[in-house]
């Protein structure tokens, strides 16, 4: 099994970077293999809802987006850092997140998720909720931790210096294998997939 996790800042070896990298140690000693996929810095569209989504992903395609879903519909399980600027997680994430799940949503119904928040100080919680629904409306499963998935630090490699958040990381895996375990097992033991209703949509302007 494999996790694929998606650093949100453009610097490669912050302490968004750092605190994946606890997870993915983590996951390591639980026997599943993770990778740490880079959002870069180079510049990154917004979803505009055109529609013109394609089975690679969005139309658009002189970025990483695409590149990051092929990864995703082959991972087990998923996590997305991002660093917290101004309260909210970095507008690149969430445009990159916005087009990801615009045009293969459904590629990653019933993959466990989990969400990382990095800041210096405040901030952090909020992000973590705004992450979090993006599972919420993809059928996503949520592992949560001994504390909302938080890390401290300003400069990078100051992440180390948050001996709770580093706790809470690697836990924050432990609950995640844990997870792909069940649903592994679940899988031989014959249990299906929820048969999933759809074809209501309401409008609320007619």
């Amino acid at each position: 099994m494999k996790v694929l996790m998606l650093n949100g800042s453009a610097k490669p070896q912050g302490n968004t970077y750092r605190a994946l990298y606890e997870v993915g140690e983590q996951l390591k000693k639980e026997g599943i293999d993770y990778e740490i996929f880079q959002i870069g810095a180079a510049p990154l569209r917004d979803c505009i809802g055109c529609g013109q989504c394609t089975e690679k992903g969005c139309v658009f395609d002189d970025d990483k987006v695409n590149e990051f879903v092929a990864k995703a519909k082959e991972a087990d399980g998923l996590v997305f850092g991002t660093p917290v600027y101004y309260a909210h997680p970095s507008g690149r994430v969430q445009s990159f997140l916005d087009r990801v799940f615009y045009s293969s949503g459904r590629a990653f119904a019933f993959k466990p998720g989990a969400s990382v928040a990095v800041a210096r100080r405040g901030g952090t919680s909020a992000s973590f909720d705004v992450m979090n629904k993006y599972f919420g409306i993809s059928q996503m499963p949520v592992a949560g931790s001994t504390y909302w998935n938080l890390v401290h630090g300003r400069v990078p490699g100051e992440a180390e210096l948050d001996a709770e958040g580093m706790q809470t990381m690697r836990n924050l895996a432990k609950n995640l294998a844990w997870m792909l375990k069940c649903f592994e097992a679940g899988k031989a033991a014959g249990v299906v997939l929820p048969d999933t209703e759809r074809g209501n949509q309401t409008n609320f302007i007619r």
